[in-house]
């Protein structure tokens, strides 16, 4: 699991790019991002770069002494920063993500049921987060320009695969995220942000 923007966790970039990932290993992390307004804060911070505690209330309608002892709670997992450096007058704390990616590898956690049971709990919230990113972009498609809804794209698929080939396919979709990803960092003129959700998975059949 690799979650990156909205926070959460499909798999970590390669290269470069992985000295800007945290990957989470032990329960006390994994709950902590099983809660949906830590997930929703630390991918703000992610997305749209440091923010005072005022802002990420504004943005997410919760109180500011939630949005504080959220914060609080991320920064002991080393999910965020202080950023001391963009306070003006000391009055309000700014926080930054400390990286741009989580990943999780629940294979390691079958055969231990604390952290089998806290990986599932913050995969459910990152799925659950998923969800409701799907249903607020199909709400906001009335107020897009025509030809970026239809530059829009939800789709699924399935093959029988071996597991070497499915380890395959799982290497070709990291390296097509790779390469949006290190292109689109930065807004340039023309750009809006565009977001992927990819998962794959062996499908069990009733």
């Amino acid at each position: 699991m690799n979650e990156s923007d909205d926070a959460a966790a499909p798999a970590a970039p390669s290269g470069e790019h992985r000295d800007r990932v945290i990957q989470v290993h032990d329960p006390g992390p994994m709950r902590a991002l099983a809660h949906p307004l830590r997930l929703r804060i630390l991918g703000l911070l992610r997305v749209e770069g440091p923010q005072s505690v005022g802002a990420l209330a504004q943005a997410t309608g919760a109180a500011s002494g939630s949005v504080s002892y959220h914060l609080a709670t991320l920064a002991k997992h080393g999910f965020v920063v202080p950023a001391p450096e963009l306070e003006r007058d000391g009055r309000e704390r700014w926080w930054k993500a400390a990286h741009e990616m989580t990943t999780s590898q629940s294979a390691e956690f079958l055969d231990d049921p604390d952290r089998r049971e806290a990986d599932e709990a913050m995969r459910r919230a990152v799925l659950d987060l998923y969800h409701r990113e799907l249903l607020q972009a199909l709400d906001a498609e009335l107020d897009l320009e025509p030809e970026w809804v239809a530059a829009s794209d939800s789709s699924d698929g399935g093959a029988q695969l071996t597991l070497d080939e499915f380890r395959e396919l799982n290497a070709d979709l990291e390296a097509v995220r790779d390469k949006w990803w290190a292109r689109g960092r930065q807004p340039r003129e023309g750009t809006r942000a565009v977001r992927w959700i990819t998962h794959t998975f062996p499908r069990t059949l009733s």
